[in-house]
């Protein structure tokens, strides 16, 4: 005796989902963790497998947070136009972020 499955997928049209965008500042965090654990992996890796990619990871999430902090920058310009983005690329380049990663990298 053969049995027959069948399924069907109906779409519901009263659902109504409403998906926003994450904030930059909230991106800005997630990358900031991100980057927390792709250093805590990489300091406890021992394959040289896994050791290039958590490199390849680590330097993907520091252009993404390059990137968001260019981002945040321009934004936050928009909103006072007297600021400039000099004193923010400052504030950037004495993150405690830029300092661990030009001590990894150099």
């Amino acid at each position: 005796m053969k049995t027959f499955y069948h399924q069907s997928y109906t779409a519901a049209n009263n659902m109504d989902i409403q998906v926003s965008r994450p904030s930059l500042r909230e991106d800005m965090k997630k990358t900031r963790i991100a980057l927390e654990i792709a250093y805590a992996g990489f300091d406890n890796a021992v394959d040289p497998d896994m050791i290039d990619c958590y490199i390849y990871e680590i330097n993907a999430l520091l252009k993404r947070y390059k990137h968001l902090s260019a981002l945040s920058a321009e934004e936050y310009a928009a909103q006072d136009n007297a600021a400039p983005t000099s004193r923010l690329r400052l504030l950037y380049e004495h993150s405690p972020i830029h300092a661990l990663v030009s001590h990894v990298l150099s």
